[in-house]
């Protein structure tokens, strides 16, 4: 058995800590000031975390490789199995051009160019970010706000800033799935208080947007289906996250926001025309003014409606037990590790749901959706091969930052880590969300900075007295507000809309709005320490 140690180094945990952080150090220069890929920073980072486990933590060597072979299976199965699926499914729709006819849906629900961006930006780009994440929002939404005349500067600020409420429960949920894994704590406890924090922002940033798209005249004019948005957003986020289902949360949320903005009459007015001369500058695509059939439009949301029914079924208790009859609970090869008081750590078992998992459900929706559409079951495969081949990076880039967390973690790295950064004491809940944004900003998601800080922030949480499941949840939701200023999506938004090199010019744009966020989100961890915000906890 190895007994994790927490003072290694010359029994001093400033030491101890200092040399175990020494892979995240590692990686944050690589992406922040090297600039290498996020892969290459990921194999390198882990390639330190594994000597500093051997040599420092004398952790054997078996048993460190055996951490880091875990941590990069839990990296394909669930997290990458819901990645693939979600964004085969968005592939299929493409191939038959059943997305082009959203688009135009979209483009006909108003020809106020406030409202298209809190559709097209906010709602749209949080259903994108449901179901695939990782930069596919950004790059999706900037096109099409540009295809509706947006200037594409423009287009891709608002795209970025829309990509932050919804970036905790993307991808099915894999941020706050990730960070259940990694720190051991139930997801219904943790996503019940990122469902508490993120809403939040969700009252805040549609106001920005109309504010982005046409200053104050924007905000006097669209104030009311902005704000109806919002709460609908933000209501239904809570809902879903805290009693309905982690993996819908988003989907659920967008189509309230979108379904709010329907219902209310100031979307559906006619935007006057200096407001739309002011606001689109560039021009639109002829392609909007195509006409589609009743029966193309249902195909064109069935895709999403599949979703959401398949989610829905399964979280019906008698179904919900069934499939949980399926998963396999494994003892993990090479692998016996005790916390420094000798207790088994949770790691040395590992769990796979075969099927209740959120990346089997999308399959399951996304083989219908191939029917429902059309699409011939040799072009689907094609298509998921497809869709494998374009995430090759991204896979190779999650495997090995997981690996990097859970050699880390089960080594002691992170506990010696939180140990010594629990002296911030109160000061803990401000800097908490701050760490999240920090790691966000430079791997690009919050899925990663979730498995790298995870379990250090809720060890710092013992430590210094506050709840470790608030701590856990503000490093996700913190993080958020990272996306918007990563180099990662700076670059897709760039890429989209053709400003290939300008991406200093959208960092200015944008930087100002995510250090006010993150500070709004500091407050609210800070107010929910303390009796002030307290009672917003579960």
């Amino acid at each position: 058995m190895y007994v994790q140690e927490l003072e290694p180094v010359a029994g001093s945990l400033g030491l101890s800590a200092l040399v175990a952080a020494l892979p995240l150090v590692i990686v944050l220069v690589l992406l922040g000031g090297v600039r290498m890929k996020a892969h290459l920073a990921g194999l390198t980072g882990l390639l330190a975390a594994v000597l500093v486990a051997w040599l420092a933590y004398g952790m054997p060597l078996d048993q460190t490789a055996s951490s880091a072979v875990q941590g990069a299976v839990f990296g394909l199965f669930p997290i990458l199995w819901i990645v693939v699926n979600a964004l085969w499914v968005y592939r299929m729709t493409v191939r038959t051009r059943h997305f082009d006819i959203l688009r135009r849906s979209f483009g006909r629900l108003s020809d106020d160019p406030r409202i298209q961006a809190l559709v097209v930006a906010f709602c749209f780009g949080a259903l994108l970010e449901a179901l695939a994440g990782f930069g596919a929002p950004v790059a999706i939404c900037s096109v099409m706000l540009v295809a509706l005349g947006f200037d594409p500067v423009r287009a891709a600020v608002v795209s970025l800033v829309a990509n932050t409420a919804p970036v905790a429960f993307g991808a099915m949920g894999t941020p706050v799935v990730t960070l259940a894994q990694v720190t051991g704590l139930p997801l219904d406890d943790v996503a019940s208080v990122v469902g508490r924090q993120t809403p939040l922002l969700a009252l805040i940033v549609p106001l920005l947007l109309v504010g982005l798209v046409d200053g104050r005249r924007g905000l006097r004019e669209t104030w009311v289906p902005a704000m109806a948005c919002g709460v609908a957003f933000a209501v239904a986020q809570f809902v879903a996250s805290n009693y309905l289902s982690v993996q819908l949360a988003d989907i659920v949320a967008a189509l309230a926001g979108a379904g709010a903005l329907v219902a209310v009459p100031h979307s559906r007015r006619p935007a006057a025309e200096p407001v739309r001369a002011a606001v689109l500058t560039g021009a639109r695509s002829e392609e909007l003014d195509e006409d589609d059939t009743r029966r193309e439009v249902l195909r064109a949301y069935a895709p999403y409606a599949l979703i959401v029914a398949v989610f829905s079924v399964a979280q019906i208790p008698a179904v919900k037990d069934w499939l949980a009859r399926a998963t396999q609970t494994y003892d993990w090869p090479f692998l016996d590790v005790a916390d420094p008081e000798g207790n088994p750590v949770g790691g040395n078992v590992f769990s796979w749901p075969i099927v209740s998992t959120g990346g089997t459900l999308v399959l399951f929706a996304g083989l219908v959706t191939a029917v429902v559409l059309g699409v011939h079951a040799r072009v689907a495969v094609k298509e998921w091969l497809a869709t494998v081949h374009e995430l090759r990076f991204a896979i190779l880039t999650v495997t090995s930052v997981l690996a990097l967390a859970y050699v880390m973690n089960l080594s002691g790295q992170a506990a010696t880590i939180g140990h010594f950064v629990a002296a911030a004491g109160a000061g803990l809940a401000f800097l908490s969300p701050v760490l999240g944004w920090f790691g966000v900003a430079v791997s690009g998601s919050d899925t990663s900075a979730n498995a790298l800080f995870g379990a250090l922030q809720v060890t710092a949480a013992r430590e210094s007295g506050l709840s470790p499941e608030l701590l856990a949840a503000a490093n996700s939701s913190g993080g958020v507000l990272g996306k918007m200023i990563s180099p990662q999506n700076l670059t897709i938004a760039c890429a989209a809309v053709g400003l290939a090199g300008r991406e200093g010019d959208l960092l200015r744009k944008v930087l100002p709005w995510s250090l006010g966020l993150l500070l709004v989100m500091c407050l609210i961890v800070v107010g929910q320490s303390t009796v002030v915000l307290g009672w917003m906890l579960p």
